[in-house]
């Protein structure tokens, strides 16, 4: 059993993924070529966004974001602040630091750990420039929420939708429900290309010709730098894949949540499951449970040869890189409580479109024998979240 099966989805999207592949390569126009074009468009559509920048990496999508809104060190007032989640992959908070600005942590809610709207004003100085929420698992934050406080405190909202490209919030794609989206096409995510790449969104004209511009060395036109910017392309063959996938991408994200929904039939009170809010929809970048003794049931699963994976282990503000941060900000274990609390409980099990259901019944019924070891061992009752 794999925990994403790239093979299953290539054996059934494969024709048409070579025959794009093979259009790239018979043109050569590796770098930039009119498949990027023809991506950007059709991702802008999808998402109602009136521009899609298409960049190297989810990672270089944020830079990107951060430095066409000028984030980042003042010399005379030091760095600019940004408000973002402990509770998410490193490149969140480390996009922000290499921007030259200061992260700033708040903790998460403990539905779907997201950003807590309600923490996030305490948080805001006369320092702070922009909200990161992060739309975690699949699912996306508060949106609407999290902007009005930006409304009222002039900053500036970017959506990390890394795991949610494809998510609806409130009838509205993640991505284009902020200043700027940015999404991730790693491979294992939902719609993800064979190598990294990622895309910026927004309907701001002038942060498009930013973004734009800085993901090619800051090149107005050829040879003309009007900004310092970084080598942020994404190659054409890159492009190729993701637009032959778009193809299959809803009738994959049908298949998802059908899976999610059967888990979480199969385990409701065995283990916490995860709980999608009424008003918007999750794409299950990945399917995280909950448990009490976490690295039991991973060696339990993985005697029965099931795949895991926990996403993530440590909070940034306890990342030892963040160690002087955090001591100058007052952090340490138990400055963000539910944050810690998913760190130590969260378990992503086997997800992707090409699961069959005996393989989903055999993931679920390895979990419930592990929950019923712990319950016999523990004699206590296990908790059910959703």
């Amino acid at each position: 059993m794999e925990f994403v099966d790239l093979k299953a989805q290539y054996r059934h999207v494969g024709a048409r993924v070579d025959a794009r592949i093979q259009k790239v390569l018979e043109h050569q126009r590796f770098i930039l070529g009119p498949e990027v074009g023809e991506l950007e468009e059709r991702l802008a559509s999808r998402v109602g966004a009136r521009h899609c920048i298409s960049c190297a990496s989810g990672t270089d999508a944020l830079l990107l974001a951060l430095m066409a809104l000028d984030v980042g060190r003042d010399e005379a007032d030091g760095p600019d602040e940004v408000i973002t989640t402990p509770f998410t992959f490193f490149a969140t908070g480390e996009m922000i630091t290499l921007a030259g600005a200061r992260p700033v942590f708040v903790d998460v809610e403990p539905v779907g750990f997201n950003l807590d709207p309600e923490k996030i004003e305490a948080a805001i100085t006369p320092r702070t420039r922009a909200i990161l929420p992060v739309s975690l698992y699949g699912q996306t934050a508060e949106m609407d929420a999290i902007n009005a406080i930006a409304a009222r405190h002039g900053l500036a909202v970017i959506e990390d939708a890394a795991q949610s490209f494809g998510a609806l919030y409130r009838g509205r794609h993640s991505g284009n429900l902020s200043t700027v989206g940015c999404s991730s096409f790693f491979p294992s995510k939902p719609l993800g290309c064979y190598g990294d790449g990622g895309a910026c969104f927004t309907n701001d004209d002038a942060l498009a010709v930013a973004m734009l511009e800085l993901r090619n060395h800051g090149q107005e036109g050829r040879y003309r730098h009007t900004r310092i910017g970084i080598n942020g392309r994404l190659d054409t063959l890159q492009a190729a894949v993701l637009l032959a996938k778009l193809d299959y991408f809803d009738e994959e994200l049908t298949a998802r949540a059908e899976i999610a929904d059967r888990y979480t039939a199969l385990l409701q009170n065995a283990v916490r499951t995860p709980r999608v809010l009424p008003d918007r929809t999750c794409v299950w970048a990945q399917y995280t449970i909950e448990v009490e003794d976490r690295a039991a049931v991973e060696t339990l699963l993985k005697g029965a040869e099931i795949p895991t994976a926990v996403h993530y282990p440590v909070p940034l503000h306890l990342q030892p890189v963040y160690a002087e941060l955090a001591g100058e900000m007052g952090w340490g274990r138990g400055s963000f409580p539910v944050a810690e609390h998913a760190a130590k409980q969260v378990l992503s099990l086997p997800m992707h479109p090409y699961l069959k259901p005996p393989e989903i019944e055999k993931v679920a019924e390895a979990v419930k024998q592990s929950a019923g070891h712990r319950a016999q061992s523990s004699e206590e009752p296990t908790a059910v979240r959703g």
